[in-house]
């Protein structure tokens, strides 16, 4: 029978298939970031970044949500990233695969796939009443870090499998003992990897609304410490658009917070790029 398509015809289409898949998806984030920023900037000023609001919201500023969002998401960060890859390091390098390295992968896979809202009302029985925290920036980044932890050991786990067997062997082979090894060869060549996970990990932190609604206490105030409560800038947005207070300013702080998740992906990337020049002695 003969071939309806050549083989080389057909790996020009699935090519051409593949470039229309990604320029689409570029189409795409450029549509919704363009529009986010055509409507939202003509409203952000510095007055606006620095000022309190006024009348819930409907003028003044976003200080304080700033301020708020910069704390859950450090907590967030501080609280996953040691924990995601000490995990990661344990399941690559500590032990063989077993039933407890599936239940631990499982148990990640699960964390991960779990709606946001659930981990708001479990932040708001756990964290805020149960160990009597209340509601602050303190419960809102314990919640962040829930969900940020799957993708931080997910992306880190990876990343360690991915480094060449050769490079422990040879630690190894030269007297190191394993913990060295982990620390001076493993983890240093996992760093731009590890660090990718940690930007997912933030991206989904300060994007966070329904996750943090029930446990971070919605306080127009500017917050003091962790222990205060706070209105980090994804529920403020939220607030505003739902409860019709003031469509500008809920434009105007979207646009302040893809700013603030782009500056943070490119600043990070051009580091980790420079990281890896330096160890490739380039």
């Amino acid at each position: 029978m003969n071939r309806i398509i050549s083989p080389k015809n057909a790996q020009k289409i699935m090519k051409g298939v593949f470039w229309a898949s990604g320029i689409l998806t570029i189409v795409i984030m450029l549509v919704i970031i363009g529009y986010i920023l055509l409507k939202g900037l003509p409203v952000v000023n510095l007055n606006f970044l620095i000022s309190d609001p006024v009348d819930s919201g409907a003028s003044g500023g976003i200080a304080p949500m700033i301020v708020s969002t910069i704390y859950v998401t450090l907590i967030a960060v501080i609280v996953a990233t040691p924990i995601g890859v000490g995990a990661a390091v344990y399941l690559t390098e500590y032990t063989e695969e077993n039933n407890v390295v599936k239940l631990i992968r499982f148990g990640s896979e699960t964390l991960a796939s779990v709606p946001s809202i659930v981990f708001g009302l479990f932040g708001l029985s756990f964290f805020v009443i149960f160990l009597k925290m209340g509601w602050s920036l303190l419960s809102g980044g314990l919640v962040l870090a829930l969900m940020a932890l799957p993708t931080i050991f997910q992306v880190a786990e990876v990343t360690i499998r991915s480094v060449p067997r050769s490079y422990s062997e040879g630690s190894l082979a030269l007297g190191a003992t394993k913990w060295q090894t982990v620390y001076r060869v493993v983890l240093p060549a996992s760093v731009p990897g590890i660090t990718t996970g940690i930007i997912l990990g933030m991206a989904r932190a300060i994007s966070e609304a329904a996750a943090i609604m029930f446990a971070v206490g919605s306080a127009l105030a500017m917050p003091l410490s962790i222990f205060d409560p706070g209105r980090p800038l994804p529920l403020h947005l939220y607030i505003l658009a739902t409860e019709g207070i003031s469509l500008d300013n809920a434009y105007g702080t979207a646009a302040v917070l893809v700013l603030i998740v782009l500056a943070i992906t490119v600043l990070t990337n051009t580091l980790v790029e420079r990281y890896s020049k330096r160890m490739m002695g380039r």
